[in-house]
């Protein structure tokens, strides 16, 4: 069946073609080998124990619209983010729009600029583009499939304009965690999520996943918009693992962020 593509006039430039992801992930994959991935911590520098990743393919979708919301302004810059209705991963949620409008806001109480930041379940990437526009040295991490469109979103919003080249990751929550990302190596000052929750069987993994990152020192950040009971009962999960404070809600959306720390 022949895919469809409805581009509106005004924002067929910024859209991309498959020809463009394509040439993307090539360039990125040029760039990935030809430099040493720079890793964070207490002088994190590459050991034989930081396994290299793994060529990832291009996620292509097999329906191409133009959504309501795909053009956002954040840190001074329109930033174009390519969607499909497809996967759940690349749609850009509430959730996402609402934490990076707090931290845009609230650049003073969270401060990024220089800052080491994980993202995980980045999704189409909006999040981790305005976190890098605001000078944080960006990991963004999804599941492989969804890494070639993450890239590209990235890369085509932020060069030129971020202090540091974000990068991309692949992070299947809980699975071989401390293997991929041992817990001496990959220390980050900031994890954001946003949207992670919904009606769906990986809440337990994503919570290993959380307290995996979220060190002594770390500040995890997460931004939900409450859906299901199942949220709900995530959130007083969350609550009793983490030392957590409420940073705002927005009730239009029914939408709250969170700020958590470790317990040790």
């Amino acid at each position: 069946m022949e895919t469809a593509r409805t581009v509106s006039d005004r924002d067929q430039e910024a859209s991309l073609t498959r020809e463009e992801v394509e040439e993307e992930e090539e360039d990125n994959e040029a760039e990935r080998e030809g430099k040493e991935e720079k890793l964070h911590g207490e002088g994190l520098q590459s050991t034989e124990d930081t396994k290299p990743l793994q060529k990832n393919k291009a996620w292509k979708p097999n329906v191409y619209c133009t959504l309501p919301k795909d053009q956002y302004y954040f840190v001074g810059r329109n930033i174009s983010i390519y969607e499909s209705i497809d996967s759940y991963g690349a749609i850009v949620w509430p959730a996402a729009v609402a934490l990076c409008q707090f931290l845009e806001n609230n650049r003073k109480q969270i401060n990024l600029e220089d800052k080491w930041v994980l993202e995980i379940g980045a999704g189409t990437g909006l999040l981790s583009i305005v976190a890098s526009l605001l000078g944080a040295w960006v990991t963004a991490t999804d599941i492989p499939d969804m890494l070639g469109n993450l890239s590209c979103n990235l890369h085509r919003n932020t060069r030129g304009y971020s202090k540091y080249s974000p990068q991309v990751a692949p992070l299947c929550w809980e699975q071989d965690l401390e293997q991929t990302y041992p817990r001496s190596v990959y220390r980050y000052d900031y994890v954001l999520a946003a949207d992670v929750v919904y009606l769906h069987n990986f809440l337990d993994p994503l919570l290993v996943t959380m307290r995996h990152f979220c060190q002594p020192g770390t500040t995890l950040i997460w931004a939900n918009k409450v859906r299901f009971q199942s949220d709900l009962q995530f959130t007083d999960t969350f609550k009793s693992t983490f030392n957590t404070t409420l940073l705002t809600e927005v009730p239009e959306e029914n939408v709250k962020i969170f700020m958590a720390t470790n317990r040790e």
